[in-house]
C-alpha cells in the first residue's frame, strides 16, 4: 500500500520508523535534529495513523510495504527504528543489505523480552484518566502527580516531567487512538508466535548503535544488550533513569549521542 509519509530536509535518505502504537510524529524528536543535515522519511505503518486499512494484515506486510520506499531512494539509507520499528529495521537490514547504510536503534530487541508487572483494572481507570486530563491540559503537574505517577505511565516513562507529559499528548495519545484493530491483531499473532533472530545477526555487516533504557520494561536492557553483542559491528549506550519512551524524556541527549555516531562513521562531516 501508500503509506502516509513525512518527507524533512535533504541529502543522505534517514528511514524512520516508528513502534506500537505509534506513527511517523512519534519520530518527531529524531527527525527535527537529524532533517538539517539528511532527508527524513517517516511513514505512518500500515494500520497506524494516516495508513489506515480495512481488512488484517501480517507483520510481513510492514516489510513489503517498506521495501517499496526503499526502491523509491536513489542511493542507500541511514535506519532508525524505535522498538518495533527498530525490530523492522533489523528485517530491513537482513532483507535488504545493499541498501542500507548503517542502523541506529533505539528500545528494541531481536529477541524481545519484558518484564512488565501485572495490569489492574486501577492500573487501566488511572491511565484513562490521567490520559484524558493530559490531552485537555498537556503536562498539568497536579495531573502528573495525582493520577500519572500511579497510572501505567509509570512503566513508560520514570521522568515524570512536564515536557515528557506534553510528548504524550501531542504524539503518544493521538497515536495510540489512530492505531487501527487490525495493527494491534498483527502484533499480537507475532508475540504469540515468538521472536527470536539473534541467530541471523551476523549477517548485518553496517555500523549500528543501540541505545536502551535502564529502566525498560517492555524491552528490556539485557535483551537489547544482547542484540548489540550478536551484531558484528555495533555500539552500546544504556541510559540510566529512564524507561520505553525514553526519546521523550532525554531526547536532546539521544540526538547529541546520534550525531557523535554518525560523525565518527563520516555520515556527517566533523564538526569545526
Amino acid at each position: 500500500m501508500d503509506l502516509s509519509v513525512k518527507c524533512c530536509g535533504q541529502g543522505m535518505p534517514v528511514l524512520c520508523l516508528h513502534g506500537h502504537p505509534g506513527t511517523g510524529r512519534c519520530m518527531s524528536v529524531f527527525t527535527e535534529f537529524l532533517s538539517s543535515h539528511f532527508q527524513t522519511i517517516a511513514p505512518d505503518l500500515r494500520g497506524y495513523g494516516r495508513s489506515q486499512v480495512t481488512a488484517s494484515f501480517g507483520m510481513e506486510q510492514h516489510l513489503e510495504d517498506l521495501s517499496t520506499l526503499l526502491n523509491s531512494l536513489d542511493q542507500p539509507c541511514l535506519l532508525l527504528g524505535w522498538s518495533l520499528g527498530g525490530i523492522l529495521a533489523m528485517e530491513l537490514a537482513l532483507r535488504y543489505p545493499q541498501r542500507i547504510a548503517g542502523l541506529m536503534l533505539v528500545s528494541t530487541a531481536a529477541r524481545p523480552v519484558g518484564c512488565h508487572p501485572a495490569i489492574s483494572w486501577q492500573d487501566n481507570l488511572l491511565t484513562g484518566i490521567a490520559g484524558v486530563i493530559n490531552w485537555l491540559v498537556p503536562g498539568w503537574s497536579w495531573n502528573i502527580s495525582t493520577f500519572g505517577q500511579r497510572s501505567l505511565f509509570r512503566y513508560l516513562i520514570s521522568q515524570h516531567s512536564a515536557p515528557t507529559y506534553r510528548r504524550i499528548a501531542q504524539e503518544g495519545t493521538p497515536a495510540f487512538l489512530q492505531t487501527s484493530k487490525f495493527a494491534n491483531q498483527a502484533l499480537s499473532r507475532a508475540l504469540k508466535k515468538g521472536y527470536n533472530r539473534l541467530g541471523d545477526l551476523h549477517q548485518i555487516q553496517q555500523p549500528c548503535l543501540m541505545l536502551a533504557a535502564a529502566n525498560d520494561v517492555h524491552i528490556t536492557p539485557t535483551s537489547s544488550q544482547e542484540t548489540a553483542a550478536a551484531l558484528p559491528n555495533c555500539e552500546w549506550h544504556l541510559y540510566k533513569g529512564v524507561a520505553h519512551l525514553m526519546p521523550w524524556e532525554i531526547g536532546p541527549k539521544l540526538c547529541d549521542d546520534l550525531g557523535v555516531w554518525l560523525r565518527s562513521h563520516q555520515f556527517l562531516p566533523p564538526e569545526p
